[in-house]
């Protein structure tokens, strides 16, 4: 599972930026286009809004078991799911936590 979860951060960074690196390169940084674009139907403010719903249960999860379970760098997972998406925080944080519970089990 590992892998797996590291595999799903990897692509978590890699297909949400992939989409937005063209747009960038061709409409540069303008915000407020960007903002235009991002809810310019009923279909995407949709998307957006269970995207939102979604990162708030995300890091309201991960910060009551990362306490619970002591996981290291949930922060970090924290701060990806405000960057990046939930498409990295969710992975990042499951990675961690079973890199982690991994480390703990004894040897045989």
């Amino acid at each position: 599972m590992v892998r797996f979860y590291l595999v799903l951060t990897l692509l978590g960074v890699l297909l949400p930026y992939g989409a937005l690196v063209p747009w960038l390169v061709t409409n540069g940084l303008n915000i407020s286009l960007l903002f235009s674009e991002a809810v310019a139907n009923p279909i995407s403010i949709m998307a957006w809004l269970d995207v939102l719903i979604g990162a708030i249960a995300l890091i309201g999860f991960i910060l009551v078991d990362g306490q619970k379970h002591k996981v290291k760098y949930r922060y970090f997972a924290v701060l990806g799911t405000l960057s990046v998406g939930v498409s990295f925080g969710l992975p990042i944080y499951l990675y961690f936590k079973e890199k982690q519970s991994l480390q703990s089990l004894p040897e045989q």
